[in-house]
């Protein structure tokens, strides 16, 4: 191993620990020796005016002054850290979609003009579109599915437990799991996936499963259901716990079915926990990037935005393209973070 190779790497690692704890360091420093700065000032003013030394200010004025200079100091470091990690990449990554893969001059709309006419980039989109329709419907309906039956089961904690491990998982290592299951051996050959193995015992041929589209696509989401289910059955289940016990004692007294009490008592009750679910279900969806990587590299009609921006900007030297992906999958984000702080101001006022 040569150290003269290692050395700048060690280098730049050193540099950044230690630009890490200046940091991290000094936010935390300010955050304890501001706030003890003022409460001892203002004690210090509350005893002179209870000594008579000095008259006491107008209440109002000064408490909401006050008040705005502790939200300023407290927000001050997220804000810090936002402008870094988020809005100066933003404003940088929409120039740069504005300019050639070499960045080097300009070529205004032309990146999203290919975005919109090249036919593999179409494809591209509406597989996203297939993925963001899909995995929030039917990961938000077997989580519910999943809170309803286990609810009160004699094994409750148990069921939920095991339900909810997927969670737990990388979106990598639950790939690599499902890339298994659907694996694939020639009919001379014992099976490895459990899929085409189940397909031998019923008398069928083994499957290239992830080779055929569409299906491909969806064995795909499949892997996101998974995941997601237990998500929300956790905050789904949470919420039918949340009904009020009279309103359920009064559903039972007017004697409606089980039918009825899931439509007409449950699924109002939690339509709230509905929206967040399927909101940061949706979120999480459209940025997918990590299963489709590892299970087909976007190969067979299986690819989506987010693993196009990655190749378009690192594997192809795109990078004017791969931005103008960035910029556009951030524009779809928009809309659904709008709604989901109005629904969330909804529920405050209401």
């Amino acid at each position: 191993m040569d150290f003269a190779d290692i050395s700048p790497k060690l280098t730049v690692l050193v540099y950044g620990l230690v630009a890490f704890v200046v940091v991290v360091g000094g936010l935390l420093l300010l955050l304890d020796v501001v706030p003890t700065y003022f409460a001892r000032r203002r004690e210090r003013q509350l005893l002179a005016i209870a000594a008579g030394e000095i008259p006491a200010p107008p209440s109002g004025r000064v408490g909401k002054s006050r008040e705005w200079g502790f939200a300023l100091i407290f927000l001050l470091p997220v804000l810090m850290l936002l402008a870094i990690g988020l809005v100066v990449p933003l404003v940088r990554t929409t120039l740069l979609s504005f300019k050639n893969g070499g960045s080097t001059d300009w070529v205004g709309l032309e990146n999203y003009g290919w975005m919109v006419t090249d036919d593999g980039i179409l494809g591209v989109l509406w597989n996203s579109l297939l993925w963001v329709v899909l995995v929030p419907l039917v990961a938000t309906s077997v989580g519910l599915l999943y809170a309803v039956l286990v609810d009160k089961a004699r094994f409750e904690s148990v069921a939920k437990s095991l339900i909810f491990l997927p969670v737990a998982i990388s979106f990598v290592g639950a790939s690599i799991i499902w890339k298994f299951v659907y694996a694939y051996r020639s009919e001379e050959q014992d099976q490895i996936g459990l899929l085409n193995q189940i397909v031998v015992w019923l008398g069928g041929t083994p499957q290239q499963w992830l080779l055929d589209s569409p299906l491909n696509t969806l064995l795909l989401i499949a892997v996101m259901v998974w995941i997601q289910a237990g998500f929300a059955m956790v905050i789904l289940s949470a919420a039918i716990k949340a009904i009020p016990a009279d309103i359920v004692e009064a559903a039972r007294l007017d004697g409606v079915t089980a039918w009825q009490m899931f439509w007409r008592v449950t699924m109002p009750s939690i339509r709230p926990a509905l929206i967040v679910v399927v909101v940061a279900i949706t979120v999480a969806t459209m940025k997918i990037f990590d299963i489709v990587r590892t299970m087909t590299n976007g190969n067979y009609d299986t690819n989506v935005i987010a693993l196009e921006m990655y190749n378009q900007a690192f594997r192809y030297q795109q990078v004017g393209q791969g931005s103008a992906l960035a910029v556009f999958l951030f524009i779809l984000v928009i809309p659904i973070v709008i709604f989901q702080i109005r629904n969330l101001r909804r529920q405050r006022e209401g």
